[in-house]
Parts: structure tokens; sequence; C-alpha cells
């Protein structure tokens, strides 16, 4: 009887297995990028889109499917597409970062990203990662679980994706040039939107406004992506409460709030339930600007939430918004969220720590080049950026995860450093006053790390020129993140405050304006991912660096060689 139980169990076994991979499907889209003329606030002005559309093609799959996506560019940039939070096991070449994982799509070419979504769901997006691009080349990115899986919150009535923006009555390219060519700050957006509208408060817009129908007692789950290049956003609806479910693709313990706070590159799902008066309710969106004396866009962009059977001559309400500078609203919503343990893909905290890192991160300068001028806050300087004081560079010839995967040596050395070169105050304005802290070297710098090491950072801001709130994004892993504070890191005082049990798991992380916050992450995916600043001002001038993970013991934790049709420098 043993052998025939066994067949029958081994038969089963497969009949499991086909069915679970039959479930699984190959989701296939195409992006063509081009420019087009839009015209916003007065203006007709010349963007680079996919396909047509400000934001681009909303991604639907589920956990388990593979995407495949070919990217023609038709225009006249060279530019590259990064599957933001996407953890890319085995698919690195996908992931997407100008010179980090692929030379650029030249313009004319093409090039097909091909990866699968493995143990994630939620809302991810994606955007265009080279210069300034991904102002106007970005889409959302929304994994479902898999068939016969479900949600571990009540199913809403209807889903909907919540793109915020920033935008410039400019080429962008030019905008940055500029910024890059005289060393200073780079010129500030002139609207937000709300998916690709700007909302009645701007000119010329009273009729370019978003607007979510909705019916009275339903619960509706709202997307938030802040794709925003430069701001962290305040966003509220009127006389409504919001559930926060998730963030970043992790789902959290349900918390109730009336606003909501966003890094460029967050993510964060919430369930609004209408159950207010049936009428009119704005919600709106405007930066949260934690540096002080720095310029930034002042403005506010709204949509409107209208019940069914609101009348339409009623005046919507609108929220009452938060302060630019309102730091204690922010922390108290970016520290309140916890995840959710035992919920889909919940990971536990990895206890054991192999690489420690101190990390300061912080604006700077760098001399200007002779016989130019530069408009840096210093005479004679431009700014700069840096982590731990070295000021990251891009190669220029090659790829990293190609000099990785063919070891290939001068593109980038192993010698990052683990804890900055001096100890210091970091979070005192003083230390303006000490000019050679401010002059990081310029070089590309990586860490080397063990396969499936688990590594614990300690990111320390520094008040170098000034204080802000760093959204910090690591390709290729979600990370917990233990605890932020404000001030300079303290172990004896700081460490009783990590939390083991139920922290939250992102991919960016916003580290408190003049403040610290430590993550924790394994590093179980050989290939090159980039650590960097999500404010597009900070990653050309430095702010950035990167692991470089080692292959594993064994071929399924081996990075496969590259696609045939990768891009080449």
């Amino acid at each position: 009887m043993g052998r025939p139980v066994f067949l029958f169990a081994y038969a089963l076994l497969l009949l499991l297995a086909a069915s679970t991979a039959s479930a699984a499907e190959i989701v296939e889209h195409t992006f063509y990028l081009h420019n087009l003329v839009v015209n916003k606030l007065c203006n007709n002005q010349v963007i680079t889109a996919v396909n047509g559309s400000l934001p681009g093609p909303t991604i639907h799959v589920q956990e388990g499917d593979t995407l495949i996506v070919h990217v023609f560019n038709k225009s006249p940039y060279n530019l590259t597409i990064h599957w933001h939070g996407i953890f890319q096991k085995l698919s690195g070449w996908a992931d997407g970062p100008d010179m980090v994982t692929q030379c650029p799509i030249l313009p004319g070419s093409k090039y097909t990203y091909k990866f699968r979504i493995i143990k994630q769901e939620g809302t991810l997006w994606w955007h265009a990662h080279a210069s300034w691009l991904r102002a106007t080349v970005y889409g959302a990115l929304i994994i479902r679980p898999k068939a016969g899986h479900s949600y571990p919150f009540p199913k809403p009535h209807k889903e909907v994706p919540i793109l915020l923006g920033e935008w410039w009555n400019a080429n962008v390219i030019d905008v940055e040039n500029q910024a890059l060519a005289t060393g200073g700050a780079p010129n500030v957006s002139n609207a937000y939107s709300i998916n690709g509208r700007p909302g009645d408060l701007y000119p010329c817009s009273q009729n370019n406004m978003y607007k979510l129908k909705v019916e009275q007692g339903k619960t509706y789950l709202l997307r938030i992506i802040n794709a925003a290049l430069n701001n962290q956003l305040f966003y509220k609806i009127a006389n409504h409460k919001m559930t926060v479910v998730a963030i970043d693709a992790s789902y959290t313990k349900p918390y109730v709030t009336d606003v909501v706070v966003t890094g460029p590159g967050q993510t964060v799902d919430i369930l609004l339930t209408a159950d207010q008066r049936v009428g009119s309710y704005y919600m709106a969106a405007r930066p949260y600007a934690s540096a002080t004396g720095v310029q930034y866009d002042n403005t506010t962009t709204r949509g409107v939430v209208v019940y069914d059977g609101a009348p339409s001559s009623a005046s919507p309400l609108m929220p009452a918004l938060p302060a630019f500078n309102d730091t204690p609203t922010a922390n108290k919503f970016y520290t309140n969220i916890t995840g959710l343990i035992g919920g889909p893909h919940w990971v536990p905290v990895p206890r054991k720590v192999d690489y420690k890192m101190f990390v300061t991160i912080g604006l700077g300068l760098e001399l200007c080049p002779a016989n130019t001028t530069c408009q840096g806050p210093v005479n004679g300087t431009k700014f700069s950026a840096s982590m731990n004081n070295e000021s990251f560079v891009l190669p220029t010839s090659l790829s990293m995860l190609q000099a990785f995967f063919f070891n290939i040596g001068g593109v980038y050395t192993t010698d990052f450093p683990a804890k900055p070169p001096i100890q210091f105050d970091y979070t005192n304005a003083s230390i303006n006053n000490n000019l050679p802290l401010l002059f990081a070297p310029k070089a590309t710098k990586v860490t080397k790390l063990k396969f499936n090491s688990t590594v614990q950072m300690i990111l320390q801001n520094t008040a170098f020129i000034g204080v802000e709130n760093h959204p910090m994004h690591i390709h290729g892993f979600n990370f917990h993140v233990l605890a932020q504070g404000f001030g300079n890191y303290n172990p004896a005082t700081d460490r009783k405050k990590f939390n083991f049990i139920n922290p939250q798991m992102r991919n960016t992380i916003g580290v408190p304006v003049g403040g610290w916050a430590v993550i924790r992450f394994r590093a179980n995916n050989p290939g090159v991912w980039l650590m960097h600043c999500h404010l597009d001002t900070h990653l050309p001038v430095g702010l950035a660096t990167a692991f470089v993970v080692e292959n594993g013991p064994t071929p399924d934790t081996t990075l496969p060689p590259p696609p045939a049709d990768l891009p080449q420098c």
C-alpha cells in the first residue's frame, strides 16, 4: 500500500505545481517614448512621454507574473526605465538605472525589460532613470495578489491610482543642464499635479482638474504615488479620514489619519470610505519643505471627490493643509506606521547583523572649473553632495553590472567607507565653518557584500549647507526601518528604540530633517544595486553609492548572463 499512496501523493503535488504555474501569466507591454506637445498653465510645452500620455500607462500584474516591456526610444534623449521597488530577483539586468545596470537606450534604439514579480504585491511605479526625464516619464505599476489570494483588508469597491507629479514650464533637460553648468540650485517647478492635472488653482487650469466619482457608503483603495522630482508632499481630502494599509508595496497595520505624507519615490495605499454627506470635497497636495532658506514651489494642486448625486452647483470643501514646514505632522505620519505581522510577504527582522555601516548624508561643495563662473553658495564653488565624505560619480564607459558580471576592473572600487572619516557634531550648523569637510572627493566607490549577508545602516543627516529630509531609496531590496529620530544618533540611548517586532518595510525612507534613521536588510540578490537620494537634484551631484552583492553558492542564486539586446555604451 505504501507505493500507491506515494505515487498518488506525488501526482497530487505535480497537479498542484501545474495549477500554480498556470496561474502565473506573461504580461506584455510596448512603450513608445517620443516628444509630445502638451498645453498646461497657458503654455505649449514639449515633453518626453510614453505612448502619448502623462502619466504613462498603468501596468497591472499579479504576484508571480512575468512582465515584459518593449521600450522603443523615439525621443532625442538617452534614457532607461526603472521599475521602482521591484526586487529583480536574478533579473538585475532589467532594473534600469543608467550606467549602473545598463548603458542607456540611445535615440532610435530599443530594449526589452523582462522580469518576474516574486513575493511582492501592492503599489509600485515605473519611471525614467536617466537625467530629469522622470518628470514626465512615469506611471503606476500595480501588483495584485495571485489568483485565490486576497487582500488583508476588506475588498474595496474600486481601486484608483493617484499619481502626484511636478511640472515645469520649460524643458526639464534644459533646467537640469543649466543647474549642472552653473553649479547653483535648479529652477523650481511651476506646478504640482494629480494624475497629470494641475487643478483649478493654476492659470488656465479651471477645467484641468482630476475628479474622483464615488458612491456614498462605498470604500475605495487609493494607490498614492509620489512621482514628483524634488518635493515631499502632504495630501489631504476635505472632511475625510484615510486608513493606511500599505507603503511601498508592503502591508501595514491599519493606521487612521487625516493626512498622508510621501517623499519622492514612495507609495501609500489608503482606504477611503465615502461616509460624508452627498457633495463635493477637494483633495489637495502641497510640499513638505523641510529645508530652511531654500526656494521651493509653494503652490497647491487639487482635484475633487464628487459623490454620486451631488449638485453640480455645489462648491467643494477645501481641506486645511499643514504648513509647508510642518515637520511634527510629517514625523508623526512617518513614525506611526508599523508592519503587518503575518500579512502576505511579511518578513521578520533578521537579528544577526553581518555588516554595520554608519553613513552621513548631505549637501556639500566642489570647486568651480577653471575659467568658469559658478553660482554655488560660496564664491568659486558648485553644489555637490556626498555619503561618508565620498561624492558618487557614475561610470561612463561601461555599466557597473557589466563590470561585475565580466569581472572587468577600473569601473568602480569596493572601498566605500563603512563610517565617516572623522566624527563631528553632524547636525550642528557651525560645521559650515569647517570648509575642508564641505569638499568631498569624487569617486565611484561601492560596498561589496557576501550573498545573504545582513546589513544594518545608520543614516545620519548632516547640517552641511543646510538640513533637510532626504528620501533615500535602495534598489533591489526592501528594508526594515528599525528606528528614526532627530539630532545625532546616540547608540547609548537610541538603540533602545529599535522595533524588532513589527517595523515598517520600505524601499524609500525619508531620513528626518537634521536627524537619523536605522535600516536593516538582507542582501539576498546578486548584482549591483544603487542606493541614492530620490531628489533628482542630488543624484547628479553625488548623494549615492551602490552595493555589489556576490553570487550565491548555487545556480539559482547566481546572476544569469545579460540579455542579447542589452544596450552597449
